[in-house]
């Protein structure tokens, strides 16, 4: 069973709201499901975003030497005033495409319209997908996804979401 199939079951498995597991589950953008169910525009707000080295771990994902950059960003997705998701990003500086290097380093936007925005033809290819009993946004439990981000047959951006499991995504 190839990783995409696996990822299908577990979701599949998971007692989820609908709209939860349609966004926890998608290969494309949060964001825009999420405006496309709340009926709201998404706001980032940016908890915090430096840079760090990459790690042995990090670099093997990358394909990029230890030391090298990482933008590393955590946001929370907020629609209407209700946070939906929390995400933490690494993104190697020296092969992000620039436009979505000044975007994602200087500015609140999803990544998702960033990738619109520029026509980027990308694919999500999913890493791991699970329910930790953590706390977010209240909530005691979540289910969290790791994924990478490909363009022109580079990863340019692993992401970590984790979405809260409540009655919020009964829309």
């Amino acid at each position: 069973m190839n990783k995409s199939n696996n990822f299908l079951q577990k979701i599949k498995n998971f007692n989820l709201p609908t709209c939860l597991r349609i966004c926890a589950g998608t290969d494309g953008s949060v964001t825009f499901l999420l405006e496309i169910m709340t009926l709201h525009e998404v706001v980032v707000d940016t908890e915090s975003q430096f840079i760090v080295k990459a790690d042995a771990e990090k670099a093997a994902i990358f394909g990029i030497e230890v030391g090298d950059e990482l933008n590393c960003r955590n946001v929370k997705l907020i629609s209407n005033g209700i946070p939906y998701v929390y995400a933490k990003s690494y993104a190697p500086i020296d092969i992000m495409p620039k436009e979505m290097k000044e975007d994602l380093m200087n500015a609140n936007i999803p990544i998702g319209k960033i990738l619109r925005n520029y026509d980027m033809e990308t694919r999500r290819d999913f890493l791991n997908v699970g329910i930790l009993k953590q706390s977010c946004f209240g909530c005691e439990s979540v289910i969290y996804r790791d994924y990478v981000i490909i363009h022109n047959e580079k990863i340019i951006m692993w992401i970590n979401e984790k979405f809260p499991i409540d009655d919020r995504w009964n829309l």
